[in-house]
């Protein structure tokens, strides 16, 4: 964050997302925030806006009050130290008609608000970017920040198959099994190409990765060196790991044309049960019986479709 006079104890983080992923966005927000809301959440947690797939921007509120009035009295406070700045009202998708606020007034209330700010404004690269936004009958100011979707790069890997995981979604799962990274050991155990590990290792989560299968431990190896990121992934049937881990990641194998029996996927959640303390599965089948008799418990759950017209959705389920 740019350095002011000021710091931030609390955030508003504005979501957007397609109507297909309603379930799988609000799933993320749960972990992270332990809340749900189709279009601004506010919180004290203080995280990166560019680890979720979801969040447009963020804002790291320095004031906040009734009105925009409120907000110009208190902006002479800041002390750029001879940056310039900009001042953007922060964009929420599909609000109500009633909570609406049209380009005109935006455009008004960003001028007044810059207005009174002890600067130069600068409308092209500036030094800083603030935001200001309404939001349960207060206005919000502080320095805003855009998603990057940094996502996106990942999206053509070197290594690809046709059922594996979209970097979207693998982004959004590794936010729902590692809300907190701080000191958690994490292994994705039939990894495949490395989709999972490519996202978590770009957010500096440390993650492990793993596979019996030798041909696709080389995919894996090669993307994430492709993107130049440090991890590492060994050739190993999770029945034969010997690690404990604080959280796995499985998106469970499967082919449309030839499936794995219901003993090979037993076996494997109950190897997770062993090796992990929490589990967040991916399937495109019913697995809860299974869960249960390995031992888990289900404490949250999504569907994540890949398209609106999807032939087959994945359930996320969260276990421990």
């Amino acid at each position: 964050m740019t350095n002011l006079n000021l710091q931030s104890s609390e955030y508003l983080y504005a979501y957007t997302h397609g109507r297909e992923e309603k379930s799988l966005c609000a799933l993320e927000q749960r972990s992270i925030f332990g809340e749900e809301s189709d279009h601004l959440i506010r919180s004290t947690k203080n995280i990166d806006p560019n680890r979720s797939p979801f969040i447009r921007s963020k804002l790291s509120i320095f004031f906040s009050g009734q009105t925009v009035q409120e907000i110009s009295e208190q902006v002479p406070q800041l002390e750029l130290g001879g940056q310039t700045f900009k001042v953007i009202f922060m964009k929420i998708n599909d609000l109500p008609r009633e909570d609406k606020i049209e380009y005109a007034e935006r455009q008004n209330i960003e001028k007044e608000i810059g207005w009174n700010i002890n600067g130069d404004a600068k409308m092209k690269n500036p030094d800083i970017l603030f935001g200001i936004v309404p939001f349960k009958g207060q206005w919000f100011f502080g320095i805003f920040e855009e998603n990057e979707n940094v996502w996106l790069h990942h999206v053509k890997k070197p290594q690809e198959y046709s059922t594996a995981i979209s970097a979207r979604l693998a982004r959004a799962v590794v936010n729902i099994a590692v809300p907190d990274p701080e000191g958690v050991s994490v292994i994705d155990p039939c990894c495949g190409i490395g989709t999972v590990l490519v996202e978590a290792l770009s957010m500096g989560i440390p993650i492990v990765g793993s596979d019996r299968n030798p041909l696709a431990v080389k995919g894996s190896r090669e993307n994430i060196a492709h993107f130049h990121f440090d991890g590492t992934v060994k050739i190993k049937d999770i029945a034969d790991e010997e690690g404990h881990y604080d959280v796995a990641i499985i998106d469970m194998p499967y082919n449309l044309y030839c499936r794995a029996t219901e003993e090979e996927l037993f076996t494997i959640i109950k190897n997770a049960r062993r090796i992990a303390d929490r589990v967040v599965i991916l399937t495109i089948e019913d697995m809860d019986e299974m869960i249960f008799k390995a031992g888990f418990t289900i404490v949250d759950r999504c569907v994540a479709n890949k398209g609106i017209k999807a032939l087959f959705s994945r359930q996320v389920v969260v276990c421990e």
